[in-house]
C-alpha cells in the first residue's frame, strides 16, 4: 500500500520540528522541509494536533524550558535563549502566560515540591532508597518502528488500543519474532505537558532500517548509542509514575548523575497477560551525560 503523500509531508515536518524547534522555523522553512504550501500543511497539522504549527513550536519550547528549570541549574536567560527566545523579557512573558508564574518562581516551586517529595518518602529510614539501585548501561544504535500515543497516562484503554494497533501492524509486516523487543519512548514530562499533549512512542526495536516507508502515522526513527542509568520497577505499568517521582526526588543526593536531554525509555522484559500486575517488571532507562 502506497503512503499517503500528505501524511508523508506531515511526518517529515513533525520530525524536523521536534529536532529543530529551538531554531527559527518560518513559513519558508516549513515549505522547504515538507515541499507543500504552509497553508495546506498547517491545516493537516492542526487537524491531527488540534493546534497550529506555530502554537506547537511555542509549546515545545516552553515545556523544554520548564524541564531545564526543573532538572538543571542553568540560568533563566540561558535557558530562554537555548529553547529559542532571543531575549529574557519575551521568554518570561511567554512562560508566565503558559504556566501562570515567572521562570524563577517555577524553579522555586519545583525545588519546594522536591523537598516535599523527599520528606514524604521518609529518606531517613532508607526504606524507599533500597529500590533506587541502578546500573550504568550503554544502549547501541537501533531503530524504533513506533506509533505515538498522545494523551493522559492514566487512560489505560487508549494506551492499550495504541499498543494493539502497533502489534497488529508489526505482525502483518512480518517483523515480530520470539526475540523481538517492544518499548516505550517517553517524550514528555507528564507533570509539565498538558495531559492531552503528553507523548509516548510505543515501538518495536529493529536492528536495521525498514525497506519500506511506514504506513499512516507509524514512524521509523533512529536511536543513537547513548549512556543510561537503568532502574527496575516492579508493579502495574499504570502506577509507575510514583516510582519516577522517587527516582527524581533522590536524583541529586543518591544518583548524582547529570541528565542528558534525551527521551526516557521503558522496556518490559517479563510482559505476560497472565502474570499478576504486581509481578510485572519495567526497566526504566534515563539518559545521562
Amino acid at each position: 500500500m502506497s503512503q499517503n503523500p500528505q501524511l508523508s509531508r506531515y511526518k517529515k515536518l513533525l520530525a524536523y520540528i521536534d529536532e529543530h524547534f529551538h531554531e527559527e522555523i518560518n513559513i519558508e522553512r516549513v515549505e522547504e522541509v515538507c515541499h507543500y504550501s504552509y497553508r495546506n500543511i498547517n491545516r493537516i497539522f492542526e487537524a491531527i494536533h488540534n493546534e497550529t504549527i506555530g502554537k506547537y513550536i511555542k509549546r515545545l519550547r516552553l515545556e523544554k524550558a520548564a524541564q531545564y528549570l526543573k532538572y538543571s541549574e542553568q540560568g533563566v536567560s540561558e535557558i530562554g535563549y537555548e529553547v529559542g527566545f532571543e531575549d529574557r523579557a519575551a521568554f518570561s512573558k511567554a512562560f508566565k502566560n503558559r504556566y501562570g508564574c515567572s521562570p524563577s518562581a517555577f524553579r522555586e516551586s519545583s525545588e519546594a515540591q522536591l523537598k516535599m517529595l523527599q520528606q514524604s518518602f521518609h529518606p531517613e529510614q532508607d526504606l524507599e532508597r533500597e529500590s533506587l539501585q541502578f546500573e550504568i548501561k550503554y544502549l547501541p544504535d537501533f531503530y524504533l518502528l513506533g506509533l505515538e500515543y498522545r494523551g493522559d497516562i492514566d487512560d489505560e484503554a487508549a494506551i492499550e488500543a495504541t499498543w494493539s494497533r502497533l502489534l497488529e501492524y508489526t505482525f502483518q509486516k512480518g517483523l515480530v519474532s520470539e526475540e523481538s523487543i517492544f518499548l516505550t519512548e517517553v517524550l514528555d514530562d507528564a507533570e509539565i505537558s498538558d495531559h492531552i499533549h503528553s507523548r509516548y512512542n510505543h515501538a518495536l526495536a529493529l536492528e536495521e532500517p525498514l525497506s519500506f516507508e511506514p504506513d499512516g502515522l507509524f514512524t521509523l526513527k533512529a536511536h543513537k548509542r547513548q549512556k543510561y542509568a537503568q532502574f527496575n520497577y516492579r508493579g502495574p505499568y499504570h502506577k509507575s509514575l510514583e516510582f519516577y517521582h522517587k527516582i527524581f526526588a533522590f536524583w541529586l543526593t543518591d544518583v548524582q548523575l547529570e541528565l542528558a536531554d534525551k527521551p526516557m525509555l521503558e522496556f518490559y522484559p517479563n510482559f505476560d497477560e497472565n502474570l499478576p500486575p504486581a509481578e510485572l517488571i519495567t526497566e526504566i532507562y534515563i539518559a545521562i551525560e
